[in-house]
């Protein structure tokens, strides 16, 4: 009888073991304060580094911490293989196994803290930040993630046009909830069956695209963008308009348009 064949991901965990275990051995020994001081001195991409004055958001005493080891587990450190590798990406990869690249987690432990404390600060001014994750796998816990922070969400679709034609977003935004609302004070209960059918068809397709983004009175403020190589329509027109992004980033994907950038 024919041995089953291990899952893939089974397969990569396995054969990234060795690397995995000399990062992890690494940051155990690595002190704290030198950690600190190598994501000081790291410059992973210039341009992402570089962000505008007008982007940035005063200091806070908000001072999150990440757990290596968490990340470690998670899974954060793998990379995309290595035969479609973006060279940008190179600052941040620690090392590749059988084709397959290892994030350094000491960097994205870094990067995701100065994430958080942009996003605090934004929260702490009270400017909009819009989660954008459309991926199958990823969607539901956006959308659950950015309900319990506070944050609006896209998770189904982005429509092209979001921020580049923001005028008629904002108009559909607001015959939506004008919709809405008529439907539940009655306001057209003498409407015919097939007219409240339709309406209640056309608040469904609204509601898929901006439901997410009912209480968004302006452009955001900012983005977090989940999958930056899926969002790419997102991300072109977020930079067109000068919104800062905060974005997962892969080893295939390019990092110059991402201000905030997580290797992960």
């Amino acid at each position: 009888m024919a041995k089953a064949s291990k899952p893939k991901q089974e397969v990569i965990a396995e054969q990234a073991t060795p690397i995995v275990e000399t990062l992890e051995a690494k940051t155990t020994a690595t002190p704290k304060a030198e950690i600190a001081e190598k994501a000081t001195k790291t410059e992973p991409v210039a341009q992402s580094e570089a962000v505008t004055e007008s982007k940035k958001i005063p200091s806070t005493n908000f001072n999150p911490e990440y757990d290596l080891h968490q990340l470690l587990e998670s899974g954060a450190h793998f990379g995309h293989q290595a035969k479609r590798w973006h060279p940008k990406m190179a600052p941040y990869i620690y090392a590749k196994k059988d084709g397959v690249h290892i994030f350094d987690l000491i960097i994205t432990a870094s990067q995701l803290e100065k994430a958080a404390r942009f996003a605090y600060g934004l929260g702490k001014e009270g400017k909009a930040l819009v989660f954008v994750g459309t991926k199958r796998q990823a969607k539901d816990i956006v959308r659950e993630e950015a309900i319990q922070s506070g944050a609006m969400y896209i998770v189904n679709r982005w429509l092209g046009g979001f921020i580049s034609n923001w005028e008629q977003v904002s108009k559909s935004n607001k015959e939506m909830v004008s919709i809405r609302k008529g439907l539940e004070e009655g306001l057209y209960k003498n409407y015919t069956k097939k007219e409240r059918l339709l309406l209640e068809k056309k608040i469904q397709r609204l509601e898929r695209f901006f439901g997410g983004v009912v209480e968004l009175k302006n452009k955001p403020d900012a983005m977090f963008v989940i999958d930056v190589g899926r969002e790419k329509t997102a991300i072109l027109e977020a930079v067109e308009s000068g919104i800062p992004i905060i974005g997962f980033v892969d080893s295939n994907n390019d990092p110059t348009k991402v201000d905030y950038v997580i290797p992960a």
